[in-house]
């Protein structure tokens, strides 16, 4: 980010972006109608077509509490591998990582909550005891040639607690970033953050956790500023960010927490900013119609209902 002569603020954006659609993962584990194996490579197959490049197919949770994860294992078991895609999952202990390392997983992502109240709803572990138990599993993946992206849920705001200490998140991506993780994702479970807090934050821990380690974003629209906070992450260096097809998501355990920045609403905005993510948005407009079609109800992404702008639809008249 630069500052022009006058005081104003203006943006210097450069690099190529990386999403990662968590429909499958995110998206699905709210959802009361469970899906199939073949119901989920289906919506794979549309995420890789359309120039995703890295997935996140399922979780390794117990399926008591996440029913719509219970079938990850086969999930995982059944994907044929496509040249440059990265198929990752979400890890939260040392059974759900044993797991994934018997179906051969090779991108995990393995977080911690920075909110007390919400580390007990979702591990009934304080957030002290969380990373103490996490950092061995950690320290294993890494050990087995697993790429892990260390996570921090709730990290800008929870939605039971409010505000959450940064002090708290950076204390965590620290020790993170000292197993030698290669990424730590920030993550708005609650969709409670503003541009200002996302651009601090980040700022911050970039500064702390150097260049070795690549930063994330989790971004939530729970108060239509989904899009606005990753132009803030964008800003403060930021070129990882998690979205969802459709808008879907939500976490089970936290009041209110709507669904994820939609994935072709974030490839748009990069696409109109001269950002690079690889990825054909309007290719995502037909699986979102199937996906509302099952859910039976529109999902909140942009880009899917909105028509081809009028110099597109020349271009394809002419094709």
């Amino acid at each position: 980010m630069a500052s022009s002569s006058d005081g104003l603020l203006m943006m210097d954006l450069s690099g190529d972006i990386l999403i990662e659609d968590e429909f499958l993962r995110d998206g699905l584990q709210n959802e009361k109608r469970l899906l199939s194996v073949d119901e989920k490579l289906h919506f794979l197959g549309h995420l890789e077509a359309a120039g995703v490049r890295r997935i996140q197919v399922g979780s390794f949770v117990h399926p008591k509490w996440v029913p719509q994860m219970a079938d990850t294992d086969a999930l995982f078991d059944r994907i044929e591998p496509k040249k440059g895609v990265v198929y990752t999952a979400l890890v939260l202990n040392g059974s759900g990582l044993d797991r994934a390392l018997a179906v051969g997983v090779k991108h995990l992502s393995i977080s911690v909550s920075a909110s007390e109240t919400h580390s007990q709803k979702n591990t009934n572990r304080s957030v002290e005891d969380g990373i103490t138990r996490i950092l061995p599993v950690i320290e294993k993946a890494l050990s087995e040639g697993v790429a892990v992206r260390a996570g921090i849920q709730s990290a800008l705001g929870c939605g039971f607690e409010g505000h959450i200490d940064p002090d708290q998140v950076s204390r965590i991506a620290l020790r993170f970033a000292a197993l030698g993780v290669q990424e730590i994702n920030i993550a708005d479970t609650a969709g409670l953050s503003n541009p200002q807090q996302v651009f601090n934050l980040c700022q911050r821990l970039r500064g702390e956790i150097g260049d070795e380690t690549a930063l994330s974003l989790h971004l939530h629209d729970t108060r239509g500023l989904g899009l606005a906070n990753m132009v803030a992450g964008l800003q403060a260096g930021v070129r990882i960010f998690d979205a969802a097809m459709g808008g879907l998501g939500g976490c089970p355990f936290v009041p209110m927490a709507t669904g994820n920045v939609a994935t072709e609403d974030v490839a748009y905005a990069c696409e109109e900013m001269g950002l690079k993510t690889g990825i054909n948005w309007q290719a995502l407009r037909g699986p979102v119609a199937e996906a509302e079609a099952l859910f039976e109800r529109a999902l909140p992404g942009r880009m899917s209902h909105m028509p081809p702008p009028p110099w597109l639809q020349s271009s394809e008249d002419q094709s």
